[in-house]
């Protein structure tokens, strides 16, 4: 009789591999071997029941990290349930199974995740630490804040992608590190894929750059690419030294998302900038900028009275 932990190694090398980038299967690999192998792996696959998975979920929700004792997020669950569901349904598709009984797992809650952006006055106080710098690697930092780049596509940026002449970027690729070093590959979407106008006060800065460097990426060590993982690290560094509250890289492009709207761009505009699929998830997004945005607005309107 077949273990389920068998049928993931046969699944995840024969139906997930081939079909998705290296990063997707990483990540499936990782979820099958942290949280689904010590649980269920050793249960025969036939004996694999819907309350067997639902309980899986509820243990997982309660007290899933085997470290701290303490639930994991809704977000990770349901990405483990993902796996279990994909691999479950391929088991019946080929009649190791008589049943999915995957179909009947609840899933919780997504998590709101809470927008995290810098102040008007951090933005500018990390902007003027960047420009006095003789370390012109930092310059991305700035790219970002005034296009909304995702850090990997920003690792992943060549002076081929950029035309100063028209002041255009090209958003073509995108890196992660692995095991091996850095990957550079596509965005893992179609809308990621996009053309962003550069604000011409950045022109004259990136021509200098280019003019002083060997490097065929617009971010590099000498004429080496830079990993994500050690350009958050430069990041981090940089907010300790200006005593600035720590936050994700990301906050960057969440920065930009909300000073954009400040400045009265409009939700489409900004949604294609961003790579957003559509404009719903721009708005479902960034609502309470918007909010902070039409309290303005209408304030403004007030003044008439």
């Amino acid at each position: 009789m077949m273990k389920y932990r068998e049928w993931l190694k046969i699944w995840l090398e024969n139906y997930i591999k081939p079909c998705v980038r290296e990063r997707t299967y990483m990540r499936y690999e990782q979820i099958i071997r942290i949280h689904i192998e010590p649980k269920i792996g050793d249960l025969q696959i036939k004996k694999i029941t819907s309350l067997v998975l639902q309980t899986l979920i509820t243990e997982l929700l309660n007290n899933g990290n085997t470290k701290t004792k303490a639930g994991l997020s809704s977000n990770t669950v349901n990405n483990i349930i993902s796996v279990i569901q994909g691999s479950i349904k391929m088991a019946h598709m080929l009649g190791y199974i008589k049943e999915n009984t995957s179909y009947a797992i609840k899933r919780p809650r997504i998590d709101e995740h809470k927008i995290e952006c810098f102040s008007l006055i951090e933005q500018k106080k990390i902007e003027n630490a960047v420009l006095k710098s003789a370390k012109t690697k930092l310059f991305g930092i700035i790219i970002c804040l005034y296009t909304g780049l995702r850090i990997g596509e920003l690792m992943a940026l060549r002076w081929k992608d950029i035309n100063l002449t028209n002041g255009v970027l090209i958003v073509s690729h995108s890196s992660h590190d692995s095991k091996g070093g850095i990957v550079f590959d596509e965005p893992k979407t179609e809308s990621s894929k996009r053309i962003i106008p550069l604000p011409k006060q950045l022109l004259p800065r990136l021509k200098h750059i280019q003019k002083n460097t060997h490097s065929e990426f617009v971010i590099s060590n000498g004429t080496s690419p830079i990993s994500v993982r050690s350009y958050q690290r430069t990041f981090e560094l940089l907010l300790k030294k200006l005593s600035i509250k720590h936050r994700g890289f990301h906050s960057l492009r969440h920065t930009f998302a909300t000073r954009a709207l400040e400045c009265g761009m409009d939700v489409k505009t900004l949604s294609e900038i961003l790579g957003h699929k559509n404009p719903t998830i721009t708005l479902n997004r960034y609502a309470h900028s918007l909010l902070e945005h039409k309290v303005t607005m209408m304030n403004r309107l007030g003044e008439l009275l």
